[in-house]
């Protein structure tokens, strides 16, 4: 017998024969040869043995269920241990439904104490409501004990507390606990708070479906609602109206003072659109100064009336940018919808004309859709951009400008040097706005052309020593929709960059996510095979359209250039941060780098530098200039960033302005 039973053994025997009421049984330790001992369980009689007073201890050995009995305690105190550092909040209920435990997470999470949590019902410590309708989801564990079976409260839970001060966002189950032959003796409520990630979500999925700039909702939002309206028209018999609208005069504010006074005034108009169409009409940003709405059950005259209010609005407004003053006006075509409208292409077309025409009878008009009108903007307009692209392509009249991209102090010496950019400059030898001719160049399928003729171009600088590129730097070629589903043009760069001899990995090609979305399979060869080869791929406009991102996550991406329309205003704009900071953050996590865009203020890029962006890209870097003028900072393109880059070189600078 192990020493520190003996006494206890002999004491327990003496009372026995003194007659003392003590237990029969007794656990001891006895020493078996080993450090470790035997386990006993001692269980004694008083007996006569030759008539003198005896005890009789008969001992049974329960080592076994000793060494399960300490495993078991371990085994409890390890999930104690585990339960207790766990971020999720776990509590137990009796089979009543009443609380017996509850962990630190949950005790944080809900703000209780668990002693003073104990004994109460979890509807009595907090609510869960539906995010979207805020309906009361009931009481987990009375839904649990009463269905006898694992309850998950949805994906929109909200944790309530009683008071009404505290509002989690939480995936929330919970399960019955079960005993011997299946019987329930409560159960387990297990919660997590997800207010961050769903917070995050939230802004992604507004950030899917509206215009950054002016709040209003995006084109694909607004292409969205518009076929349901065709769709509601057909079904219903209803009419509603459709308002294409485009500024006019605009152009003249963002070459006199700059895209962030153009940024400025487009939200103003946005502002004064919604002012005049009714609470129950749709107003989108349609791309650039063009706006469209949707008016939901309107008939012809109210529509018309509400134009003309829009029209005299914008008319009457002033925008005032530092010492200069201007006035604008706005062209707007009106389509009805209804059960003979056809499909959204068709609709939206015919808006298009009808405000084309508007444009031409005066600008500052509106105009009501007829059949003729299409054939006046084709015959006006088109045909004009048509002629004119087709000689440019034949007689390699368009021009390529570069805008250099600035590295970070931290970034390798790989990445985008410089992005090129196409121009096509008029009979005066003026440089055409590319937007008015990239739009008729997609109409009339002439992207992949132009394409062709931009990177044989890029190459034949390149291998000619026009372009130089510093170390492993590349230069950034923009890609259409249109030639990521031409089949042939993936031939047509491998060949192409055969014949030149330059690097693949001197090339990096800038596609959009709607590019991609286009025809994702083609898109997706594309970009695999030219990737292995060693050519590099950016997503442009990162953040204009997030909606399907997880479909492009498995593409060998390997820079994001994030949206102009975020990266303005960085000091005081908490909405563009927030937005910056999960762009930047979801980059890191799938390995890209990040390039901004459209930098014009030494303060958003003191932001952007600060907050790890890897590439700056902008006029604060440098305007871009026509290829071979020699006006751009080609030092800073291909050299990391090295200090403070002078102040107020801003596109407000007339020498930049020049440059556009």
């Amino acid at each position: 017998m192990k020493p520190a039973y003996r006494a206890l053994f002999r004491k327990h025997v003496a009372k026995r024969l003194a007659g003392e009421n003590v237990p029969r049984r007794l656990e001891i330790q006895l020493i078996n040869g080993n450090e470790a001992g035997l386990w006993v369980e001692a269980q004694s009689s008083n007996i006569e043995f030759h008539g003198t007073q005896a005890i009789l201890t008969i001992a049974r050995d329960v080592s076994y269920r000793k060494s399960m009995e300490v495993s078991l305690s371990r085994s409890k105190r390890q999930a104690q241990y585990t339960l207790e550092s766990i971020s999720e909040g776990v509590i137990t209920t009796d089979n009543d439904g009443r609380i017996d435990y509850m962990n630190l997470s949950a005790e944080s999470i809900i703000g209780i104490n668990r002693d003073d949590a104990a004994g109460h019902r979890v509807g009595e410590l907090f609510t869960v409501v539906d995010d979207a309708d805020r309906r009361s989801l009931g009481d987990p564990v009375d839904r649990c004990l009463a269905m006898r079976r694992r309850v998950n409260m949805g994906r929109r839970a909200v944790m309530i507390s009683m008071d009404g001060e505290q509002e989690h966002s939480v995936e929330i189950t919970a399960s019955p606990i079960r005993g011997p032959g299946n019987s329930i003796s409560g159960a387990v409520v297990v919660f997590h708070d997800v207010s961050e990630l769903r917070g995050l979500t939230r802004k992604m999925s507004y950030q899917a479906t509206h215009d950054p700039l002016t709040g209003l909702i995006n084109r694909r939002e607004f292409e969205r609602r518009l076929d349901s309206a065709i769709d509601s028209a057909l079904a219903e018999e209803a009419a509603h109206m459709l308002f294409y609208m485009d500024l006019d005069r605009f152009k003249a504010v963002n070459d006199t003072c700059g895209h962030l006074a153009g940024d400025n005034m487009l939200r103003e108009v946005a502002g004064l659109i919604r002012d005049e169409v009714r609470d129950s009409d749709y107003v989108g940003r349609l791309g650039g100064d063009e706006f469209g709405a949707i008016l939901i059950g309107c008939p012809i005259d109210k529509a018309r009336q509400i134009a003309n209010d829009i029209c005299v609005a914008v008319a009457d407004y002033r925008f005032v940018w530092k010492d200069k003053i201007f006035n604008i006006g706005i062209s707007i075509g009106l389509v009805e919808i209804s059960h003979v409208s056809g499909s959204l292409q068709d609709v939206m077309s015919a808006a298009d004309s009808a405000c084309y025409v508007a444009k031409q009878d005066g600008r500052g008009q509106i105009h009501i859709y007829s059949a003729r009108d299409e054939a006046i903007a084709r015959e006006r307009g088109d045909i004009h951009w048509l002629k004119a692209l087709q000689t440019a392509l034949h007689d390699d009249k368009f021009e390529l400008a570069i805008q250099p991209i600035l590295a970070m102090s931290g970034a390798t010496d790989s990445g985008p040097a410089l992005e090129v950019l196409i121009r096509l400059p008029d009979k005066r030898g003026r440089t055409s706005d590319t937007a008015e001719f990239l739009r008729p160049a997609e109409r009339y399928q002439l992207m992949p052309e132009i394409d062709r003729w931009v990177v044989n171009a890029v190459l034949a600088a390149i291998s000619g020593g026009e372009i130089k590129l510093s170390g492993n730097r590349s230069c950034a070629i923009n890609l259409s929709g249109q030639t990521l589903s031409d089949e042939a043009f993936l031939e047509f760069v491998v060949d192409a960059l055969d014949r030149s001899g330059v690097s693949p990995s001197s090339i990096c090609f800038e596609v959009t996510e709607k590019a991609i979305l286009g025809n994702v399979q083609q898109a997706q060869r594309f970009i695999e095979v030219l990737h292995g080869i060693g050519c590099e791929f950016s997503l442009d406009d990162f953040g204009s359209g997030l909606g399907s991102f997880s479909s492009l996550k498995h593409l060998p991406i390997d820079y994001l250039k994030i949206d102009g329309t975020y990266t303005r205003n960085l000091e005081s704009d908490l909405v563009n941060q927030e937005m910056v900071a999960a762009m930047i953050k979801l980059a890191r996590t799938m390995q890209f780098r990040i390039v901004a865009e459209q930098v014009e203020q030494q303060e958003d890029f003191d932001w952007l530098r600060n907050v790890g962006v890897d590439y700056i890209q902008g006029y604060f870097v440098d305007a871009p200039a026509l290829l071979g003028s020699g006006a751009t900072g080609t030092y800073r393109a291909i050299n990391p960033y090295e200090g403070p880059i002078k102040k107020g070189r801003t596109i407000a600078d007339p020498a930049l302005r020049d440059l556009r």
